[in-house]
């Protein structure tokens, strides 16, 4: 009995790294299927926070401080269609045309890159949402990976227009300013569907750091920026380039 006993030992531990990949294969697998499901509801129910809203709150926490964020979701025809343009004509004016990822623009960035200035960022706005809500800040090769999976997937799984609403809502605007809609009632004393050109555009231009650049109190670099994002929405074609989604 021992020795037939020990004959079966060496099978038994030859079968236990198989066990362990296929339990990893499975774990694997659940993962991606919770993704695919959760971000499949993202498309009709409106998230409830988001990872940088979470990111937000851990920090004020950490450093002892009070902080309060303000997010209202709003509904895409509760918007002043200005406001869509706005942030397109700011942050990524091929919207339209890419499927997530703005090749293009990469390209050139890469290029200026190589020619010594500062690598800057070409993230799309589909990109920024799925960094906005699904992740963290901060840059690692793992977060860039996380950031292209779920990029794809809100690409296959949402409309163009959902893409925009959420971006609209979860964006953030100053501290603890979150979405057009808080960032009208708290700028401008009225609704996101009241903005004007001038109001979206200015919103859309403290965009690239809303915590050094301010809503309430623009810089020249702000008003000139604010200036330049007028100019394109009018080349994009005005509210006729946001009604095609």
């Amino acid at each position: 009995m021992r020795l037939a006993f020990l004959r079966r030992t060496p099978a038994r531990q030859r079968s236990l790294p198989r066990r362990l990949l296929l339990l990893a294969a499975k774990g694997v697998a659940g993962v991606v299927l919770a993704s695919v499901l959760c971000t499949l509801l993202l498309r009709f129910v409106p998230p409830l926070t988001s990872g940088v809203m979470i990111e937000r709150r851990i920090e004020a926490l950490y450093q002892g401080r009070p902080y309060r964020a303000g997010y209202q979701w709003v509904r895409w025809d509760r918007v002043a269609p200005w406001a869509p343009l706005a942030v397109v004509a700011a942050e990524d004016q091929r919207f339209a045309e890419h499927h997530g990822f703005d090749l293009e623009s990469i390209q050139n960035a890469l290029d200026e890159h190589e020619r010594g200035r500062r690598l800057r960022g070409a993230s799309t706005i589909s990109q920024q949402v799925a960094k906005n809500l699904f992740l963290w800040s901060g840059r690692s090769y793992v977060r860039k990976g996380l950031e292209t999976y779920f990029t794809a997937l809100i690409e296959v799984l949402w409309s163009k227009r959902r893409i925009l609403e959420v971006y609209l809502n979860i964006v953030e605007l100053g501290d603890g300013v979150f979405g057009v809609e808080a960032a009208s009632q708290r700028f401008f004393r009225k609704p996101a569907s009241r903005l004007r050109p001038e109001d979206a555009a200015l919103l859309a231009a403290v965009l690239p750091n809303p915590h050094r650049l301010r809503v309430d109190r623009p810089s020249a670099f702000v008003e000139e920026r604010r200036a330049w994002i007028l100019m394109q929405m009018d080349q994009l074609g005005g509210l006729a380039y946001v009604r095609q989604f």
